[in-house]
């Protein structure tokens, strides 16, 4: 039956270094179009988006990324009359070795040769550097461009998960629960062996995407009785074409073991959504005694019972991408990603399969509409259990 209760609207946003930029032109897209969110999960530079985003009024949203991604970007160098595929493809690959050399401004620098020096020649040099880079930066960059104090009182939900290092088990930093510091979302986005693990209250985490690129998991399996709306905003796309060359297989590896596992994610919160709606309607051709039975009731409570809509938003390979394009901060590629981030989610939102959705009906309903014409796409599935 519908649900009375009006939508709470989720942003799910992965993890994928300079894809990021993507996701920003995709949210503000979106925001244009009134679709103002109340909780965002995010992995990696998911977390620092989330930050952001939950960290200013909705009317500062544009100007605190655009800061953002104008501090962690730069132009490549380049030469009148050497603008070819060729020449592009280089320039990207030179962008990539600068980063992983020189670092990123207001992100990570490398350690300099003294530090490791100093730890050579130390009594403790076994122990370390754990990283190649200080991620240090990013903490002011946080402090800069994100207002603690009103992301954990006014801004929305935030949810952001990283690993436990010495268990590997993944956890989640939720502002429901906890007051949200930079070290939360620092430790999110720490990735090694490049950077450095991070301490909070005595255990140190690493980069969620460890584990789960995406938080879509946690989301689905959280308490609540109003209907979710989902936007997902993916960096890495599970689909894709057969690998002609060894570089264009090291972008499909990549692509593989950071996508987000929605099929998974999905086909199991199906699943017990089907179980669920058969223990409820087992319940009613039971005798009184029975339906209260403690069998019954975990069978009833297996599952959510609320409404799913999950909308995806699918960062799929550019001409000149690579290996290297989670890390290729170049502002030429960058542009180009926030454009294709907004293109997709206009087509998305102009679509018929979006504008004539029905609101609020039990089960779930998962749509992939940007893809563009001869791409993978569009897609819809309705499922109703209940």
């Amino acid at each position: 039956m519908p649900f009375a209760k009006p939508e709470e609207k989720v942003l799910v946003l992965q993890g994928g270094g300079a894809l990021g930029a993507y996701q920003a032109g995709a949210y503000l897209t979106l925001a244009e179009a009134g679709m103002g969110v109340d909780w965002i999960a995010g992995i990696s530079i998911g977390a620092i988006h989330a930050a952001i985003l939950a960290g200013n009024p909705p009317e500062d949203h544009e100007r605190k990324l655009r800061a953002f991604w104008e501090l962690v970007t730069d132009d490549v160098v380049t030469f009148p009359g050497s603008d070819g595929p060729m020449f592009r493809a280089l320039t990207n690959e030179i962008s990539a070795a600068k980063a992983a050399t020189l670092g990123i401004e207001g992100f990570f620098r490398p350690r300099g040769p003294f530090e490791l020096l100093n730890k050579l020649f130390s009594v403790d040099f076994w122990k370390g550097p754990t990283s190649f880079y200080d991620t240090s930066p990013l903490r002011q960059t946080l402090l800069d461009l994100a207002d603690f104090d009103y992301l954990n009182e006014k801004g929305p939900r935030v949810s952001v998960g990283a690993v436990e290092v010495e268990s590997g088990n993944f956890a989640y930093f939720d502002s429901r629960h906890q007051t949200i510091a930079p070290e939360h979302i620092m430790a999110s986005a720490a990735l090694p062996p490049g950077l450095p693990s991070v301490e909070i209250d005595g255990v140190h985490y690493w980069d969620g995407g460890m584990v789960s690129n995406t938080p879509l998991q946690y989301v689905l399996e959280e308490p609540g009785d109003h209907p979710l709306l989902v936007f997902q905003i993916d960096l890495f796309s599970a689909r894709g074409h057969m690998p002609k060359s060894l570089l264009e297989v090291q972008q499909r590896d990549k692509d593989i073991r950071l996508s987000s596992r929605t099929r998974l994610t999905t086909d199991r919160y199906l699943q017990l959504h089907d179980i669920a709606g058969h223990a409820a309607r087992l319940r009613e051709k039971l005798p009184p005694e029975l339906r209260d039975d403690s069998d019954m009731v975990a069978l009833y409570n297996a599952g959510p019972h609320r409404p799913v809509t999950l909308v995806l938003l699918i960062n799929r390979p550019g001409e000149f991408d690579s290996g290297t394009k989670d890390y290729q901060f170049s502002r030429l590629t960058m542009t180009e990603r926030w454009k294709a981030g907004q293109e997709d989610a206009a087509r998305t939102l102009a679509n018929p399969l979006w504008t004539g959705r029905e609101l609020n009906r039990s089960g779930i309903d998962i749509l992939d509409l940007a893809a563009p014409e001869g791409g993978i796409g569009p897609h819809y599935s309705k499922v109703s259990a209940l």
